[in-house]
Formats: structure tokens, C-alpha cells, sequence
């Protein structure tokens, strides 16, 4: 990957993460409550899931953009990722079918992530 996709690379991933932190909090919390209420999650426990996702999610944004620890940051990415995946799957799995893809997008979000991780390796080298 030339020094360009891989710049494009880091902003796109970082710009999801940064997004979703802050539509998450500032623009649409209701959206994450209401997906959260359907297995009984409310309140305080809500607000945890909430707020402490979003701040993940920020804290990867702004970590991915700092190049620092790049492979330890695709790991904690990939994760995260999964993790958010197999819960919102468990939640309700209609988001995999849903018209603007909040579960499928997330495998060519695993596949930029790879990309990224192997270009950190053949720099390493």
C-alpha cells in the first residue's frame, strides 16, 4: 500500500470511529437506548453502554490517527468491532438485513483493519 491509501486508510477508519462517538452522544443517544431497552438494558446500566462506547469508540479514532502502537490499535479495533457486532447481533439480528448496513459494514471496516495491520508489519521490516 502506497503512503497515500495508507493516510486514506487511517482517516477513514478514524473518521467512523470519531463519527460514531460523538452522533452517538451529541446527535442521536436515543437510538442506542432504544436498541439497548430491547434486552432490558435502561438507566444506569444504559448509560454505561452509552456513554462508555462512545468514548471507545473516540479513544480509537483518536488513537488510530496517532499512528502510535498502529498494530495493538488494529487489534483493539477488530475487537471492539466483533465484540459490537456478536451483541448488536444477539440484541436484534435484523440489523444484518437493515437497508443502511450498520452489521455489514463492519466486514469491509475488518478488511481495511487487515490492510493496515499488514502494511505495520512490511514497515517494521
Amino acid at each position: 500500500m502506497d503512503n497515500l491509501s495508507n493516510k486514506l486508510t487511517i482517516f477513514s477508519l478514524a473518521f467512523v470511529w470519531i463519527t460514531t462517538a460523538i452522533i452517538s452522544v451529541f446527535i442521536s443517544p436515543e437510538i442506542g437506548f432504544s436498541i439497548l431497552s430491547k434486552v432490558n438494558i435502561v438507566g444506569t446500566q444504559a448509560d454505561f453502554f452509552v456513554y462508555g462506547g462512545s468514548f471507545l469508540d473516540l479513544i480509537l479514532g483518536v488513537w488510530i490517527l496517532s499512528k502510535k502502537a498502529i498494530k495493538l490499535c488494529c487489534w483493539i479495533q477488530a475487537i471492539t468491532i466483533l465484540s459490537y457486532t456478536l451483541l448488536l447481533t444477539l440484541i436484534d439480528a435484523s440489523f444484518w438485513v437493515h437497508p443502511f448496513g450498520p452489521l455489514t459494514k463492519n466486514i469491509p471496516i475488518l478488511v481495511l483493519i487487515m490492510i493496515l495491520y499488514k502494511q505495520a508489519d512490511k514497515k517494521a521490516n
